[in-house]
Formats: structure tokens, sequence, C-alpha cells
């Protein structure tokens, strides 16, 4: 497979629209006007994917009083998402994107290497969405442990 295309700071935010996991549709344009994180992980209900969420949970409010909203998006269906949610007592919308056209669309699904051996998959990636669909960041391949601190000291939160 070759190099999948990466996004960067000042490109426009591929749009979308995706089920949340009550099947009701999300569309990045319902976030116009706002800045918004919009972060890509492999699984629900992972360890890593797990941690990911619980530290975008616990820096939820924080993140909001400083105006971002935060989705987070995977190849789970609905129903997963909404175990995983209630499960880990998340309050922000998780997206299903079982097809990874939007996850390809941002460069968050490629060839990585897991284990020393190269797989295709999704890429942990996080992105900053602002007001205007043009993005402040785009970050690939992050942590799932302290991406969210390192994500408030970039933006200053």
């Amino acid at each position: 497979m070759t190099e999948q295309s990466r996004l960067s700071a000042g490109d426009k935010a591929p749009e979308f629209t995706l089920p949340d996991s009550t099947g009701k549709p999300v569309s990045l344009a319902d976030f116009r006007g706002r800045k918004v994180v919009v972060y890509f992980y492999p699984a629900a209900s992972t360890p890593g994917c797990t941690k990911q969420a619980c530290d975008f949970r616990d820096n939820l409010a924080e993140l909001n009083d400083a105006g971002f909203e935060v989705l987070g998006i995977s190849p789970d269906k609905p129903a997963k998402l909404a175990k995983f949610a209630e499960a880990e007592g998340l309050t922000f919308p998780l997206l299903s994107d079982p097809d990874r056209e939007v996850l390809t669309a941002y460069g968050a699904y490629g060839e990585k290497t897991m284990y020393g051996k190269k797989i295709t998959g999704v890429l942990r990636s996080t992105f900053v969405v602002e007001p205007d669909g043009v993005l402040s960041e785009a970050m690939y391949n992050v942590r799932a442990a302290g991406h969210v601190a390192k994500l408030r000291r970039d933006l200053k939160i």
C-alpha cells in the first residue's frame, strides 16, 4: 500500500456526516463557528483507546470552557460505541465510520507497524478544526497515554 495522503495545518478539514452511538447523524458542519477536536482511534473498549477516551472525558470541561468541542471517530458500529460510552461515562459524541471513508479522507487509515509487523489499520490521529473549517493542528501517530495533556499544552488550555 502506498503512503496515504496526510493533512496539514492550513488545509480545509474534510466534511463528514457519520452516525453517533445512538445512530443519529452528526456532521462536521453542525459545529461550524466553533472549534472542534476530532480524534481517530482504532477500536472502542481496547486498553489504549479506553485510556485516550477517558483522558478526553476527564479534560472535557476544560476543553469546552476554552471553546473546544470533542468528537471521537472509529470504525466501530454505533452499538459498540454506545456500550463503550456507557461503560466509560463518555459524554462527547463517538462517531461510527465502518467504511473508513472519513478515516481515509483525514489520512488516519493506512499502513502502520504493530509489534514489528506491517499492517493496515487506523492511525491514532488528532485534528483541531477552527470555526471556519480550516485545520490548525494535524497530529498523526499520537500516543494514547499523555496525548490529551500534550494537546492542552499545545492549545494553551
